[in-house]
């Protein structure tokens, strides 16, 4: 049964930094492509950043240069490094296992990022 757990969400203002973690079981990590997405009140889920198997990154024009993916295949584990943080970027943050930024699994729970302006 495959399982991914988000963390690391919280309320931050803007300007400041937060780490969202993604720890997966039920799947072989490290031969999975790992994404993040985000989810606004009233918006459709959208593809935030990317990892390959060999760590390549890949990120939306929105979070480019403020965001950086990485990932812990002993830990199983995905990791969101947010930095300079809008109110626009405000959200529900979930991850995920997929090429081409289509979703493999079963969402988690994802966790809330709330910027204050």
């Amino acid at each position: 049964q495959v399982q991914l757990e988000e963390s690391g969400g919280g309320l931050v203002q803007a300007g400041g930094s937060l780490r969202l973690s993604c720890e997966a079981s039920g799947i072989t990590f490290r031969f999975n492509i790992m994404n993040w997405y985000r989810q606004a009140p009233g918006k459709q889920r959208d593809l935030v950043a990317t990892i390959t198997v060999s760590s390549s990154t890949n990120y939306a024009d929105s979070v480019k240069g403020r965001f950086t993916i990485s990932r812990d295949n002993a830990k199983n584990t995905v990791y969101l490094q947010m930095n300079s943080l809008k109110p626009e970027d405000t959200a529900v943050y979930y991850c995920n296992g997929g090429r081409f930024g289509a979703p493999s699994y079963t969402w988690g729970q994802g966790t809330q990022v709330t910027v204050s302006s």
